[in-house]
């Protein structure tokens, strides 16, 4: 049997945007590729700044839900950087 993937929680409720996705990258940058980040977010602007950020650096966005005014992005790790 294979353990399930691990999740890393970055709760950014109350911050601003751009704050959320630069937090956010910052602590996709030293996780491993396929590993999971949840995120907590607070300003809707961060809808639209999470799919576009995963658009452009290839994280996967899996999932997106919203309970009584919280935001949670689940994003994968891209499997390995590009080449710059």
């Amino acid at each position: 049997m294979t353990a399930p993937p691990t999740e890393t929680l970055l709760d950014l409720r109350g911050l601003a945007c751009p704050m959320p996705v630069l937090k956010a990258n910052r602590a996709l940058r030293d996780m491993l590729p396929g590993a999971r980040l949840r995120i907590l977010a607070t300003d809707r602007a961060s809808v639209a700044d999470f799919q576009s950020y995963c658009r452009e650096t290839g994280h996967a966005l899996i999932a997106f839900t919203e309970t009584a005014g919280v935001l949670s992005f689940l994003i994968r790790r891209r499997a390995e950087t590009p080449p710059s």
